[in-house]
């Protein structure tokens, strides 16, 4: 190979270069979409923490259904609670979902790498509030289930409760750092222009 030929190869962009470039242009296209599926009305703090609380509230909903599954099943009544239920978070659920990732703009979701510095520090915080929340949950259903289970070995727990209760804790390990980035999420800066327009204003009313 000759000298031209390495020079050629050496100034051509590396697979892993091209690789990083092609996932940057797929993640500028995802913010786009996220930014344009967003609404208007949720520019304000207050408006994303009543969808943050909404969120949470779906999040209790399921363990709400593993405890009425642990008292009730195997029964009709634990049956028909748990399709009203998954229905409620099919018809609900998913599109609250797509509307928390647009206000966060994926960023638990998302490596560190993809970030900046804003995002990460942001996403730091909703990961550290988000584990000692689960710390907690983890705890209470420990404690109830010891408060509750006093057969010792003769006791039964219906395999439905079980593997609800495993389903919420995964659900809410999942998307509860998304729900409180939701909370956490600052309302973005004034424009600088915008701020200039009005501080421009204020002096010619304290002039005139």
């Amino acid at each position: 190979m000759t000298n031209e030929e390495r020079s050629a190869n050496d100034s051509s962009p590396s697979w892993r270069q091209r690789r990083q470039d092609k996932r940057a242009e797929r993640m500028q296209a995802l913010d786009e979409e996220l930014d344009h599926r967003m609404p208007a009305r949720y520019a304000k703090q207050r408006a994303r923490r009543t969808l943050a609380v909404v969120g949470g509230a779906c999040l209790g909903l399921l363990w709400v259904d593993a405890a009425v599954s642990w008292v009730l099943a195997p029964s009709d009544t634990a049956m028909i609670f748990n399709f009203v239920v998954l229905g409620i978070l099919v018809v609900a659920g998913f599109p609250l979902a797509g509307q928390l990732l647009a206000i966060t703009r994926g960023m638990t979701f998302k490596s560190e790498q993809e970030l900046d510095e804003r995002e990460q520090a942001g996403r730091l915080r909703a990961f550290s509030a988000a584990h000692k929340c689960t710390s907690v949950v983890m705890f209470v259903v420990l404690l109830v289930t010891m408060l509750v289970d006093r057969d010792g070995r003769d006791s039964q727990i219906p395999g439905a409760a079980l593997f609800l209760i495993l389903f919420a804790l995964l659900i809410t390990h999942v998307l509860l750092p998304l729900i409180v980035a939701t909370w956490q999420m600052p309302d973005p800066p004034a424009d600088e222009d915008e701020f200039g327009d009005e501080a421009d204003e204020a002096v010619r009313d304290t002039t005139a």
